[in-house]
Formats: C-alpha cells, structure tokens, sequence
C-alpha cells in the first residue's frame, strides 16, 4: 500500500506544481484514460492481495510507478519545447533522462517470469493481471515515445525522425536486457557508470552467450513493429480529429 500511495502522491504533487501542463485536450484525453488504466491494474492487484493474504507481486506497483516516469518527463519536455529551443541545457537534460527512463515502461513484459501456478488464486486472473500491467507500460511507453516523436519530426525531416526513434527502440532493447539479465537500473548510470560500461561493452567484445543479441533484437522487433502501428494510427487519427472539430 505504499507503493499505491507513492503512485497517487508524485501524480498529485506534480499537477499541484503545473510541471504538467497538459496542452490540448486530445493529450488529457489520452493521460486521464493512461491513469484510469494503471488504476484497474491496481485494483486487480489490491484484490488478488486480499484474496490470497499475502503482496506476492508487490514489485508490480514500483515496476509501474517507474513505467509512468517516462511520459511524466515527455509532457514536461514537450511543455517545455513549446517555449524554448531543444538544445537548450534543461531541455537537453530532459531527454537524457526520458531516454534513461523510457526502457521501464516496456521493461514490465518480463516480469512475465514470475507468472506461475500459486494455486492462490486462478492461474487465468495472474494472467490477466500481469496483462493489464504489461499492455498498460506499453501504452504508456508509446504514448511517451509519440510525444517526443512528434516534436522531433517538427523540427527535422520525418524520415530522419523515424530513424532518430528507431535507434531510440534498438538502445530501450538492450537496456532491456541491461535491466533483466544484468540487473542494472536506469538510476546506476550515475550511480555505477563504470560498472554499466565495462558490462555494455563486454557483450561486444566477449560475446560468449547470444542473449543479449537475442533479447536486444528481439525486443527491437516487437517494439519497433508495435509502435509503427501506433504512429500511424495517431498520424491516420489527427486529420479526422480536426474534421470533427470543423
């Protein structure tokens, strides 16, 4: 329960300060139904809790406060790029840290090995419930991604964007694998730089076992192709939205 109060506490705190200026009501459409989602992922965890009497995927909650982090940091870089150039140090800094975080919100699909039988509850609702948290990093992963997509394809040419956003992809794979194999966290890279780069570099130089080529390409598939989906069908849905307002 203190994770679900630190999710409720940082959302509040940062609509109290205005870091979150929502622009637009298509963008508070999208935050306020991303928010009701992770609420339905809480509540069926709250109930399989109870229902057991024991918090054995407690981890889930943190694993998505850290999956929000990301479109958190987009909104406020958008906000941000609406008054300032991108190259300006607080907006550079910003994308550092989107770019750091974002890998949590897909990061939350391999929790997925901790799915087995409990005979706590039905094997079927685990599954559900992972689902629910798994489908609701990836929109909210998207969701970021999108906004950061679209101010970059205002500024340069939209084939250099895709191209920006691809290379985006293929770096959150292998942080993927980063996170689960290695155990590293988005906060070690400047906590333990030393120790992030000396692993990253030794799955190029001594590459004994395929998994990180395996996970980081896989990964980079699955994401890749998902997400192109996603920008087309935001790119398919913009015309028809501003139809509707005429």
């Amino acid at each position: 329960m203190i994770l679900v109060r630190l999710y409720f506490g940082c959302y509040n705190c940062l609509m109290k300060k205005k870091l979150l200026q929502l622009r637009g009501n298509y963008i508070k459409r999208i935050v306020v139904s991303l928010i009701l989602a992770h609420f339905s992922s809480l509540l069926l965890l709250i109930a399989r809790t109870v229902d057991a009497g024991n918090p054995r995927y407690y981890f889930l909650v943190w694993n998505m406060l850290l999956a929000v982090l990301p479109l958190v940091l987009s909104v406020w870089l958008r906000n941000q790029l609406a008054k300032s150039s991108w190259l300006e140090w607080k907006n550079l800094l910003l994308t550092i840290f989107w770019l750091l975080f974002l890998p949590n919100s897909f990061y939350l699909i391999t929790d997925l090995i901790h799915l087995h039988q409990t005979f706590e509850v039905n094997i079927y609702y685990d599954v559900v419930m992972f689902m629910s948290f798994i489908v609701n990093g990836f929109f909210t992963g998207y969701a970021s991604l999108y906004l950061v997509h679209a101010e970059l394809a205002r500024r340069v040419r939209r084939r250099d964007a895709h191209l920006v956003i691809a290379a985006v992809l293929f770096v959150t794979s292998f942080a993927i694998f980063l996170g689960r194999f290695l155990r590293w966290n988005s906060w070690d890279v400047f906590l333990h730089p030393a120790g992030i780069l000396f692993d990253a570099s030794n799955q190029f130089i001594d590459p004994s076992s395929p998994s990180a080529f395996v996970t980081t390409v896989s990964f980079f598939i699955l994401l890749s192709s998902t997400y192109g989906v996603v920008w087309n069908l935001a790119m398919y849905a913009r015309p028809h939205a501003a139809r509707d307002r005429r």
